[in-house]
């Protein structure tokens, strides 16, 4: 069963020119001079197209058959039809969208990339997990490679001819990466003998393309211990020459498959490197520097991917509330002229789907201003101006990872909860998304590592140099729209926040100083009630940008009364979070450990 899948291009054409000034920006930055929007809107068009028409077909194949593992070859066969979608992706230039001209791609902006990606996720996201870590590869190669590797490597990845994973969780060690221990051994031709084994390797096997290009971290012999003796190589599943030429099987093999709840399409491998060829990516010992570049771009990622789910999930979700007949409305018969009246009627139906509505379209804004500020950091000829983008899309990709996928496994819930007993069974896909959606809080760093990488790093080892920045930016917005009646009832909430954030930083950052604990028992809660506030900041920004547009008066009135439900509804849950993490740690680590039993 298919369930409906199109793409909300009227809210990302919203997000793009009337929200976040896309035309405006295109013309400032170095290789979209010739983007305009007749452009923008014909990818967008184009991808909308294949996504619906396409890749969506295919999501319940993919979770319905899942993949297959060839134990005696290690081979992996993705589900039907799979490896064709990819080879129509490839052939319509999309795995090289964003990648620089130079290299064979179109050079697009991030800006662009982002909600493409919105969409192919939106339509199969077990699908979208194989071309999504070629993206992290080519950054981190063009970034720290030689001119050889990058001539051997990359325009091929770029293409689509091959494709990139990152290895770096060992059976042992998850997130804490200092431990891991596979090795790397010089050998006399300058390249490393790599061994050791990598779990949850997603697409790492699969039958897509001729190689396959794994970023593996390792350590060297004299490596020092802890993460800083960790560096990065090269490893691909066929041996590449320094001239590009594609050579015997590496020593490099999948040695299983893991059986997920979700995301059956995708091929999550276990990868077994034994003695297998690898190249050194940048500076021995410093690999976790390259793997950042890496894990920032695929951070932002999966906060689409959560984005995506969501929207998917709601889509159906509204259509059946709408289509649904139940029980009559508590202040009478709205259809009377039916046995009943639709789900839509409903209070608590309507607090669903609204829920659902204000994360998304809120989660879009803030995601898109996160991509646009990549687009700025690496594209600014002003060198101020991309620092600054820098400093503060680094703080706030903890933010939107995190944020967006638990929003993804609460409005893939709520969507289940409005199909009732419809939503549990399998029929009518609902069980799907919030199963697929599950992963997404735990890969490229679970909720609570992003939150000790924005509270403990971005934070305060960086002495809220990022905070400081957006605050800043709320602060003039505010001043500038102090007489802008569209937004006056939101001001005085959104500057009282912005003030209260600043000052539990403050005084966090004084607790810290004096027990280290308190950073961990308050980030999660800190991260939530930042990510609501920024929010929040969002949708009042969304509100004014919707009121100064030429958008139809339907689409400005449902900005506005989603913006006042997210206000009235959501944001007070920053008072649970606030009294959370202002609770201290003392409750959190007062138990001894063998009480836990």
């Amino acid at each position: 069963m298919t369930t409906h899948c199109t793409a909300p291009l009227a809210d990302i054409r919203f997000c793009l020119y009337d929200l976040l000034q896309a035309e405006k920006l295109f013309t400032t930055l170095p290789g979209c001079e010739t983007l305009n929007r007749e452009l923008a809107d014909a990818v967008l068009d184009e991808a909308a197209k294949f996504s619906q028409t396409v890749l969506a077909p295919l999501n319940v194949v993919g979770d319905k058959e899942g993949c297959h593992y060839d134990p005696q070859t290690g081979a992996v066969t993705t589900p039907a039809g799979f490896k064709h979608a990819y080879q129509q992706y490839v052939d319509a230039g999309w795995a090289g969208l964003t990648a620089p001209e130079a290299l064979g791609g179109q050079g697009l902006p991030e800006l662009i990339g982002a909600p493409v990606k919105e969409m192919i996720d939106s339509a199969n996201l077990a699908w979208g997990t194989y071309p999504l870590l070629s993206h992290g590869a080519t950054e981190a190669l063009r970034v720290h490679g030689e001119d050889w590797q990058k001539q051997a490597f990359l325009k091929r990845i770029v293409s689509g001819e091959w494709t990139g994973t990152m290895c770096l969780t060992e059976p042992h060690c998850g997130s804490d990466l200092g431990l891991l221990k596979t090795r790397a051994t010089p050998n006399a031709d300058g390249s490393y003998a790599i061994s050791g084994t990598k779990i949850f390797i997603t697409a790492g096997e699969h039958d897509f393309t001729a190689n396959i290009v794994h970023l593996v971290l390792a350590r060297l012999p004299d490596a020092p211990k802890g993460v800083k003796g960790i560096s990065l190589f090269i490893v691909p599943k066929f041996k590449v020459g320094r001239d590009g030429s594609q050579g015997e099987h590496n020593a490099v093999h999948c040695g299983a498959i893991e059986h997920k709840m979700g995301l059956k399409g995708s091929a999550t491998c276990v990868m077994n490197f034994e003695g297998a060829e690898g190249w050194l990516i940048g500076a021995p010992n410093k690999g976790l520097n390259a793997m950042f570049t890496m894990m920032n771009t695929a951070r932002l990622a999966v906060g689409l991917q959560g984005l995506a789910l969501s929207q998917r999930a709601y889509e159906n979700a509204l259509g059946y509330a709408r289509e649904r007949l139940q029980m009559r409305a508590l202040s009478g018969a709205k259809f009377p002229d039916k046995p009943a009246d639709p789900l839509i009627v409903h209070g608590d139906i309507r607090r669903m789907l609204l829920t659902q509505k204000a994360l998304i379209e809120g989660g879009r804004a803030l995601g898109l201003y996160a991509a646009m500020l990549v687009d700025i950091q690496h594209r600014s000829r002003d060198a101020g101006a991309a620092k600054r983008a820098e400093a503060l899309v680094s703080f706030l990709i903890p933010i939107v990872k995190a944020l967006l996928t638990e929003n993804a496994n609460e409005c893939t819930s709520l969507a289940l909860q409005i199909y009732g007993g419809h939503g549990y069974i399998a029929d009518n896909g609902m069980e799907q998304y919030a199963r697929d959606a599950r992963i997404t809080t735990i890969y490229e760093g679970t909720t609570g590592i992003q939150a000790l990488d924005l509270l403990g790093r971005k934070v305060m080892q960086l002495r809220g140099e990022g905070l400081h920045l957006f605050l800043a930016d709320l602060g003039a917005f505010c001043t500038q729209h102090a007489d802008d009646a569209s937004v006056t009832e939101f001001m005085p909430k959104l500057t009282a926040l912005a003030k209260e954030w600043a000052d539990v930083t403050q005084v966090l950052g004084q607790r810290a100083a004096a027990n280290p604990d308190e950073i961990g028992a308050a980030a999660v809660d800190y991260l939530f009630y930042s990510g609501y506030v920024a929010m929040a900041d969002a949708w009042v920004r969304s509100v004014a940008a919707a009121a100064a547009s030429a958008q139809p008066d339907a689409f400005k009135t449902a900005k506005t009364q989603t913006a006042r439900f997210y206000f009235a509804r959501i944001l007070p849950r920053t008072r649970t979070h606030l009294a959370a993490l202002q609770a201290g740690a003392e409750s959190v680590l007062a138990m001894p450990d063998a009480l836990f039993g």
